[in-house]
Parts: C-alpha cells; structure tokens; sequence
C-alpha cells in the first residue's frame, strides 16, 4: 500500500500543470475618493480620464511577445450598479459596453482568457474609502447593506450576458475580510446558483475571507478551511481564488519578502487536496530586489509542482498607474507591471525589473489557447503563430 501511494505521489506531481498565467488589470476600479464627506465622490467617474480598463497595446505587448493568457480585469460595482438603483440586475449600458469592450479584447481579439473582478471587498454602496468602506454585502444588521439576493441578481445578470464567451471566467468577488466566513459563503453560494440558472457553463473562481489569503485559510476562529469547500456548483466547474504577498504581514505594501510561499501555503495545499479542488492565486508581487527575486521564483514554482493550482496572475498591469506602483516598494515610485511604465525619474520600472526579469523566464512554454476554461484545463499548445 505505501508503494502504491508513493507512486500516486509521484504521478501527481507530475502532473501538475499551469494552464492560464499572467497579470491583473488595475485601473477599473479608479477615480473614486471621499471630499467633504459625500460617499462616493468619483462616481460614476468620466470613463479614460478617471478610470480605464485596460490598455490595448499593453495587452498586445503581454499576449504577442510575452505570451500569456490571462488577464484579471477589475471594475467597480458602484459603476456597473449605480447607487440610484442598487445592486443587481439593472446596469449602467454605457459603462457595461466600456468593460465589455475590454474584455471582448482580449478574450475575441486576442484569444486569451479574461477573470471579470468586481473589486470591492464584499461590500458595496461606499467605495471612496477602500477596502474599508461601504456596507459588507449580505449583513442584516446594516439596513443600508445590499443584500445575499441581490447580489445573486447581479451575478445572474452579468454571467448571461458572457456565457456564449468559454474564455471568461467569473472570479465572484475581491477579497472579502471582516465578516462571518458562513456570510461569505453564502453570498458564493448565491451567485453560484445564479450563474448556473443562466445556462453559464463558464469557469468560476470563488474567494474566502480574510481577504482570500492563502496564508490564513487555515488559521483563526472562524477558518476558510472550516467551511469553504462546502459550496455547491452543479457542474463542478468552481475553483478556489487565493490571494498571496510574502511581505512581513501579507499586505503587499513592504518591499522586503520575508514569507516563505511553500511555508505559508502548505496547509492551503493540503486542504485543495482533501477535498479534491483547484486553486488560482490572482494576486501576488515582489519588489526588485534579490530576496524578492528568489521568492517570486519559488511562488511560480510552488504552483508549478502541485496540481492544486492551475493558473495565476501578478499584481498589477494597467494603464493608469503611471511611475505609481500597484504593490511592494514601501510607496517608492518604481512603475507597475503594464509594458512601457517606468520609476520615476525614467529609470527602468517594475515591468522591466520584476516582470521581465523574474517571472517572465517562469511563464510556461505550453498554455491553453483554446476551449472552455475549465478546473481540468484544457489542451496545452505552446503560443498561437
């Protein structure tokens, strides 16, 4: 029997497989700030000058000559759900067809496949002071708060409107914190249902608290790990997002790597394990130093050798970010991971110094081009000539 699980050991690891990699777009969630008090001051924002999607040459830039297939692209519920009507099945079209020009992009033009990111920590009404305010979706007790139904509603509504699309995928939510984890599940549980009521056969990547750190999943009173795999997707085509940053608290904010991501993800393995599901880490980073350098290189790695995790995208890309840096420099201008940013001061940026350099040359040769994003993955073809 031991040898026999030796062998299965074995088999697995050798199996393990990255199917989709690449970067987040940060920038639809912009140009929203709190002045003399007024929630939501930005809202809804002038599309281009306050906030954009994503750039098109910097997508060129990352399919065509650094060949990834896949892009996280954030947008703000408030945007897509003004506050007049609330959260739910009514849309603002215009900003509607602005995102969906974004992802029609890179999904149809490019043929890459593209994780629809409502950035807003579960919570919505109140976006001016992220990832703290506005009203935590779901709670009862707020009678300002949107509710579990409607966020169901939303879902619903958005997931008909791109299930004919097999390369989207619905990431539910970013980083929910500061709230029961059984209310985190449920509001999954409810968008799950929603998206498959439509017809939506689309890939599903659903979030824990506790901002969905992979660290923690484990830890604490009121774990991920106590209560996360009890979701329910009649397809089985729902997989796990976790967030994680090897700074000293996990934050993304500090330019030294201290957290060991073998270390810190283990017990996160072992649970996808147990209960036999899949795993994308969509946020992490590094700063350009050589502990950062190393530690990126065990990240990508550490997903490379466990079958749990099928795909990834690194914090941040974007056209707005400018010399800003979306992550881990101790708030130095050292640009953002889009093509083309530079530090300020025209010196090379992190593009050039993290991307490039680092997780570039860790991109796998072979990834999915085509077919339904699925927790199986699919053929894997080296890049489309």
């Amino acid at each position: 029997m031991k040898s026999c699980l030796f062998l299965s050991s074995i088999l697995s690891s050798a199996s393990a497989t990255i199917y989709y990699a690449g970067v987040a777009e940060s920038g639809g969630e912009f140009g929203v700030w709190s002045a003399d008090a007024t929630p939501g001051t930005g809202l809804p924002g002038t599309f281009g000058v306050e906030y954009q999607f994503i750039d098109e040459a910097g997508v060129d830039v990352h399919v065509d000559q650094n060949h990834l297939n896949l892009f996280r692209i954030a947008f703000l519920l408030e945007r897509m759900c003004p506050l007049g009507t609330g959260l739910g099945s009514t849309f603002d079209e215009t900003h509607f067809d602005h995102f969906k020009q974004a992802v029609d992009y890179v999904t149809i033009t490019k043929g890459a496949y593209a994780i629809l990111d409502p950035h807003n920590y579960m919570r919505y009404n109140d976006p001016s002071s992220q990832p703290y305010s506005g009203s935590v979706i779901g709670n009862a007790s707020d009678s300002t708060a949107a509710t579990t139904e409607q966020f169901g509603e939303f879902w619903g509504e958005l997931a008909g409107r791109f299930a004919d699309n097999e390369k989207v995928i619905f990431g539910l939510m970013n980083e929910p914190h500061d709230m029961p984890s059984s209310l985190v599940l449920e509001n999954n549980q409810a968008a799950i249902d929603a998206i498959r009521a439509t017809g939506a056969e689309n890939l599903i990547i659903m979030p824990g608290n506790s901002w969905t750190g992979g660290h923690a999943w484990t830890e604490g009173s009121d774990p991920n790990s106590a209560i996360m795999h009890k979701f329910n997707d009649p397809l089985n085509n729902t997989a796990i997002d976790i967030h994680e940053y090897l700074d000293v608290d996990y934050s993304g904010s500090h330019s030294e790597c201290v957290s060991d991501p073998a270390t810190n993800l283990a017990a996160l393995t072992e649970w996808l394990k147990t209960y036999q599901l899949k795993a994308f880490i969509t946020e992490f980073g590094g700063h350009n130093n050589t502990g950062c350098d190393d530690m990126l290189t065990d990240m990508i790695n550490y997903m490379a050798e466990n079958d749990e995790y099928i795909g990834w995208t690194a914090w941040a890309a974007g056209p707005f970010w400018g010399t800003n840096s979306p992550c881990c420099t101790d708030s130095a201008q050292l640009g953002s991971l889009e093509p083309g940013s530079t530090a300020a001061g025209g010196n090379p940026g992190l593009y050039e110094t993290v991307w490039l350099k680092v997780l570039q040359p860790l991109v796998p040769s072979q990834l999915q081009w085509s077919g339904k994003a699925s927790v199986e993955g699919g053929e894997l073809v080296a890049f489309p000539a």
